[in-house]
């Protein structure tokens, strides 16, 4: 048997491509966690499960206990589950939207190990440059080792950019050795 989540990953995948495509993330957030709420429902999940329902009418069942705040797609995107049979997986496609929109949201941990103090204005030069690199909102650390000399090391994520004189005078060292 296929795992809820594999067969709600492709509908999460398109809802959020979606809601990216049309500026309404957040919006789209809301309404499947309503969906999932409105699906959960006794009565509804009654009316979900009776087989003498076409799939128009639980679609339609849907849309409007969702109401008419729901922002625009929601309703075809209901259908096409109803369409499909797969009402019951709302949930799964909430869970795995919230988590993709977690990581669209999700800010870079940065950390600055430098030898010395840094000013204000560097940070926050280096801010917006990591930011518009890594295109994520940065949150940074910044750290004092005396042991680099100078320089400094960039540490974010797998990403590492040392600007160390500790550093390159281990690269000389390196080089000198070969």
């Amino acid at each position: 048997m296929i795992e809820p989540t594999t067969l709600a990953r492709p509908y999460a995948r398109a809802a959020f491509q979606f809601a990216i495509d049309n500026g309404s993330v957040d919006q789209w957030h809301d309404a499947l966690g309503m969906l999932a709420a409105v699906v959960a429902e006794p009565a509804v999940a009654k009316v979900l499960d009776d087989p003498a329902t076409t799939a128009a009418q639980r679609a339609s069942t849907v849309i409007a206990v969702l109401g008419a705040d729901a922002p625009a797609g929601v309703a075809q995107f209901v259908a096409v589950m109803a369409e499909n049979q797969r009402l019951a997986l709302v949930g799964h496609v909430a869970v795995l939207f919230a988590e993709l929109k977690a990581s669209l949201d999700a800010a870079a941990k940065v950390t600055v190990t430098s030898a010395f103090d840094v000013a204000d204005m560097t940070l926050e030069q280096l801010s917006a440059s990591l930011s518009a690199k890594l295109g994520k909102t940065v949150d940074m650390t910044v750290e004092i080792d005396s042991s680099l000399i100078g320089g400094a090391i960039i540490r974010a994520g797998d990403m590492v950019v040392d600007g160390s004189v500790r550093g390159r005078l281990h690269k000389l060292a390196t080089a000198l050795k070969s």
